[in-house]
């Protein structure tokens, strides 16, 4: 079996994004709160707009694209104990060592809280919260992704076992290329499912499980590679419309559009999706010691990024006004401060179990 070095290219390419979007998400103009909030800028909010119906949605494809060569050499107890150590424990130990630095520079930003930190590790196991976590109390933060990908993982293992060992297997590479971006009604109609603050555990599942089924699948790769063009290009049509919408409907999609908006959202998300992949493959199919290195270091980078970069953001605002200054230097600073902590934690046995970090040197 050969390794799709361009599976874990487009992987750390999207947890590189995480920096700048959540710099940007202290900026944001679409009416949500943040750890540290700065003033509402429309212009930088066009960039988490029309990234968020992709990014985070192929991240759960990607899973399930792993899962199916994972699951070629590994018998399904492995898989479990697999997810539990790279999955369970680190979101645990996440928890509870980086997301309170998050809600305690929350609490002082938002709320003036002058308590110790310690004091406030309290406060975030008990105060009542929306789960966000944005002006404190408790939330599982950025890790909601670990979490809802490790119980995806489990409910789905055994329909991906029943699947891998069926005889007899549905022909999705007979699948025209030109319905391939038809399918985005799968994740659409399984949204309402487990709708927890807006992140449906329903509709990543469908993506995981549009990974497994049919994004593992050779052909249909090699269909999407053919029509690359044709899928970036439709993919920047929605995603002018998309924006157009998103300007003139933005103090009313969820009161009077919402059905348009999420419908051509989860459209648009998917064919961009498509076109990601069948770009990926043309590509992005190599690997070198750096890309070795950043597709390694890439979990533990998306553990540790968010409350570098909350801590950065508060003090910075303390220093300075001036935005542009402000979105430099906490991108210049996050991104060192977030390998350094990785660097440190690999070399450490504990930690490193801690944080699903591989003990094998990166490169």
């Amino acid at each position: 079996m050969t390794r799709k070095y361009f599976i874990d290219n487009i992987r750390w390419i999207c947890i590189m994004m995480l920096f700048p979007y959540h710099t940007l998400m202290i900026y944001n103009a679409f009416d949500e709160s943040f750890y540290i909030k700065g003033k509402d800028i429309v212009g930088t909010s066009a960039f988490m707009i029309t990234s968020y119906p992709w990014f985070m949605p192929l991240l759960f494809v990607l899973a399930g694209v792993s899962s199916a060569y994972a699951l070629r050499k590994r018998k399904p107890a492995e898989y479990v104990k697999e997810r539990i150590y790279k999955l369970l424990i680190p979101f645990i130990c996440g928890l509870l060592l980086l997301v309170p630095a998050q809600t305690y520079f929350a609490e002082r930003f938002h709320n003036g809280y002058t308590g110790g930190y310690w004091q406030q590790y309290i406060l975030f196991f008990t105060k009542p919260t929306d789960l966000t976590g944005y002006t404190g109390g408790f939330t599982p933060a950025h890790l909601w992704f670990i979490l809802y990908l490790f119980v995806i993982s489990l409910i789905a293992l055994p329909i991906m076992l029943i699947y891998k060992n069926a005889k007899r297997k549905p022909a999705f590479e007979k699948i025209p290329s030109w319905a391939l971006p038809a399918l985005f009604i799968v994740p659409l109609v399984m949204v309402p499912v487990l709708d927890i603050g807006g992140k449906s555990v329903g509709e990543y599942f469908a993506y995981f499980m549009l990974g497994y089924l049919l994004l593992s699948n050779d052909d249909i790769i090699q269909k999407l590679d053919k029509r690359r063009i044709p899928l970036l290009i439709s993919s920047i049509i929605l995603m002018a419309v998309y924006v157009i919408l998103w300007v003139l409907w933005k103090k009313d999609i969820f009161q009077t559009h919402q059905l348009i908006w999420g419908v051509f959202m989860r459209l648009y998300g998917w064919t961009a999706i498509l076109a990601v992949l069948g770009l990926g493959s043309h590509y992005l199919n190599f690997r070198n010691r750096v890309t070795d290195y950043l597709s390694v270091s890439s979990f533990p980078v998306y553990l540790f990024h968010q409350s570098w970069l909350v801590a950065v953001a508060y003090y910075v605002f303390s220093f300075t006004d001036n935005i542009p200054v402000q979105m430099a230097v906490i991108m210049l600073l996050t991104f060192p401060l977030t390998y350094v902590t990785y660097e440190i934690c690999r070399r450490v046995p504990g930690v490193r179990f801690m944080f699903g970090i591989k003990a094998k040197k990166a490169g």
